[in-house]
């Protein structure tokens, strides 16, 4: 059994980011040929994909691009929830040594962040309206960076750095600091002890279909969509 399982779940990340996309969790469910739709009604569902589909009609952003994003994002949803019950299955049966065990522990950091990093990508889209300059975000971004625009600027370049991930402004929750973060991997390179303030997706998914590979146009759209308020209720 041992040498069949890890076939399956010993992929490239970028190959099992396709099947996600795709909504398709066979190789979770173990039955290849299952649709989405049956594989998540045999899940206890932890977590609940949410509905973002106010963010359809947005400038910028076409409806087939957040279609296929959304649909990515449930993906992670229901991956996650099935991991967590297959996960505690085997503790209850005391499988914990198990090779089995130990790759689902590693792809549970992969499925969770990917749900959840989308959910704060999405929650911070669909405002109008630039940053309010008497708010805390603005007042907090100028000391740190020196001005807004220092830091959009450094963001933006965050953004365009070469290879799939994320860029996020953390808040590190000891110091108060703001800093621009590159993200590789959903489960790899986050900031211990800090937290998302601002979330950007470019993972090629996120604006291929409507942009190809320019990534700046993607970026500045991003930005004219920007929902501040829900940055600034972030910051501490």
């Amino acid at each position: 059994m041992g040498e069949e399982f890890l076939n399956k779940w010993i992929l490239s990340r970028r190959t099992f980011l396709m099947f996600s996309g795709l909504g398709s969790i066979g190789l979770l469910s173990g039955l290849p040929g299952r649709s989405f739709a049956q594989a998540k009604g045999d899940v206890k569902m932890a977590y609940t994909a949410k509905d973002y589909t106010r963010l359809l009609g947005m400038e910028g952003f076409s409806e087939t691009l957040l279609k296929n994003h959304f649909a990515l994002y449930q993906g992670y949803a229901t991956n996650t929830n099935k991991l967590l019950d297959t996960l505690g299955q085997m503790l209850r049966d005391g499988k914990m040594n198990s090779t089995e065990y130990a790759e689902l522990k590693r792809r549970l950091g992969w499925e969770f962040n990917g749900m959840r990093l989308h959910e704060f990508y999405f929650e911070n889209l669909g405002g109008k309206g630039g940053l309010d300059r008497t708010g805390k975000l603005f007042k907090k971004l100028s000391e740190d960076f020196g001005s807004v625009e220092a830091w959009e600027k450094d963001f933006k370049a965050t953004g365009m750095i070469r290879g799939i991930g994320w860029a996020v402004l953390y808040q590190d929750q000891l110091s108060g600091k703001l800093i621009n973060f590159w993200v590789n991997e959903h489960d790899v390179g986050h900031p211990a002890g800090c937290a998302p303030i601002l979330i950007l997706d470019v993972f090629e998914h996120a604006f291929m279909i409507d942009y190809g590979l320019k990534r700046a146009d993607y970026i500045e759209a991003f930005f004219k969509n920007i929902h501040w308020k829900t940055a600034e209720a972030r910051l501490q």
